[in-house]
């Protein structure tokens, strides 16, 4: 019987929610989410949880925020004009972008979005949230060379047109 290992592409269906139960993100009616394992593809804490697994394993993982998206760090959002911005982006909070700092590129995210300025914050969204995964194996399987070159895979069944 395959098992969740470093190397293997695993495929989940999940449901992620916080500490009020609130639904942040899901696949239900979607596709499964393929991830490299060992690669860093998922929060650590959920990576760790999964290793082992089998198909047709249910499992609910409470992940604290050193094991998700870090520590919330008490910094304000950086006003940025929006004219900095193209006039038809669609502007979102919690869009993520890359940055340059000066010591190479960072990523930010939008914390709002008001008429003449956009708040960037360099914390993840989630940052300082305990996160409460409720998942499903429903595939594994080996990773291609390019997936294991690349890091990440492609698809569901490796073949999906990928250029880096």
């Amino acid at each position: 019987m395959s098992q969740i290992v470093d190397g293997k592409v695993a495929i989940i269906h999940y449901t992620l929610t916080d500490d009020a139960g609130e639904t942040l993100d899901s696949s239900a009616g979607a596709d499964p989410l393929p991830y490299l394992h060992g690669a860093g593809n998922i929060v650590e804490g959920l990576e760790e949880a999964l290793t082992g697994k089998a198909i047709g394993d249910k499992v609910d993982v409470v992940v604290p925020p050193e094991k998700g998206y870090g520590a919330r760090e008490d910094v304000e959002s950086q006003p940025v004009s929006r004219d900095a911005f193209p006039p038809e982006a669609p502007l979102q909070v919690g869009m993520q972008f890359m940055v340059d700092t000066g010591n190479g590129y960072a990523p930010v995210w939008i914390a709002r979005v008001e008429e003449d300025a956009v708040y960037l914050d360099g914390n993840h969204p989630l940052a300082g949230v305990t996160l409460h995964f409720a998942v499903e194996v429903v595939g594994i399987r080996d990773a291609t060379e390019d997936e294991a070159a690349h890091g990440h895979p492609h698809g569901l069944d490796g073949t999906a047109g990928h250029h880096h």
